[in-house]
């Protein structure tokens, strides 16, 4: 990674809206970088699609990337960190470092040792993967994991339903689930997740650890720039640039949210 620079941007890629999560925490911890993100809002969700599909989606986002000279790429969707992050890192060898989601969410899980049972609420592919509950029993192999699918969870975020009747009869329906009775922490495995994480805190009374990674992504991406000295030290303010597949109103004002900034939304087919 010896030709990498500084000041080179930071890419992040996600099926949809949902890594908007991920980039606002990196934004936030790391103000000086420059972001450019992908959302593959053409073929979202991901996490009804086979393992092979998400991997072929994801190995054309990472050459996108890669030709936008990217230093590190950020696979900001579960689904995709559980199905393609090994094919993404020998894609990039050379040229990019490549972080997923999972990891660093599963060592904090592992080491917090007030949490004995911990529920994992996530898509079709990131919760049959089994990735979660194999990386958490790995670091620690006594911690109780159980895991619930929640497929409904991400189109309904995308078609803006938030914070009304509708998102709060799903959320109740999926948590009373008896499989998360009497669990510490709720492992939000879906970076689309967070925007919902006030509801889903509700319905616990706000007595449940809800574990949002993105803040904890954005630690370790920001951990590992700086053992590779590729930290951006120029005093400016970067223009983050945003890509998708295909055109959403909600993504564009989820963006803008997050950003706090009018975005330049950019259309790129795959």
């Amino acid at each position: 990674m010896e030709n990498l620079k500084q000041n080179q941007p930071i890419g992040i890629f996600d099926s949809g809206a949902g890594g908007l999560t991920v980039a606002s925490a990196v934004k936030n911890l790391l103000p000086e970088e420059k972001i450019i993100y992908f959302g593959d809002t053409a073929h979202l969700p991901y996490g009804d699609k086979s393992t092979e599909t998400v991997k072929n989606y994801s190995l054309r986002i990472t050459d996108f990337l890669l030709e936008k000279k990217c230093k590190i790429i950020l696979i900001a969707c579960n689904t995709a960190s559980a199905a393609a992050y090994e094919a993404v890192k020998e894609k990039a060898k050379g040229r990019a470092i490549v972080l997923n989601v999972i990891d660093p969410a599963t060592k904090y899980v592992a080491n917090e040792t007030s949490l004995k049972k911990v529920g994992v609420i996530g898509t079709k592919g990131t919760i049959q993967s089994g990735t979660y509950t194999k990386k958490i029993k790995s670091f620690q192999k006594n911690k109780e994991v159980v895991s619930l699918q929640t497929p409904l969870l991400v189109p309904m975020i995308e078609e803006g339903f938030i914070y009304d009747n509708i998102s709060n009869s799903i959320i109740k329906q999926y948590l009373s689930n008896e499989k998360l009775k009497d669990i510490d922490g709720l492992i939000l495995a879906c970076t689309h997740y967070p925007i919902i994480k006030n509801q889903i805190r509700k319905y616990y009374n706000f007595k449940t650890t809800v574990i949002d990674s993105s803040v904890v992504v954005a630690q370790e991406l920001k951990k590992i720039l700086s053992e590779n000295n590729l930290l951006n030290s120029e005093n400016k303010m970067p223009e983050h640039e945003f890509f998708i597949s295909d055109y959403t109103d909600f993504f564009k004002t989820l963006a803008e949210m997050f950003f706090d900034s009018e975005i330049n939304l950019q259309k790129k087919h795959l």
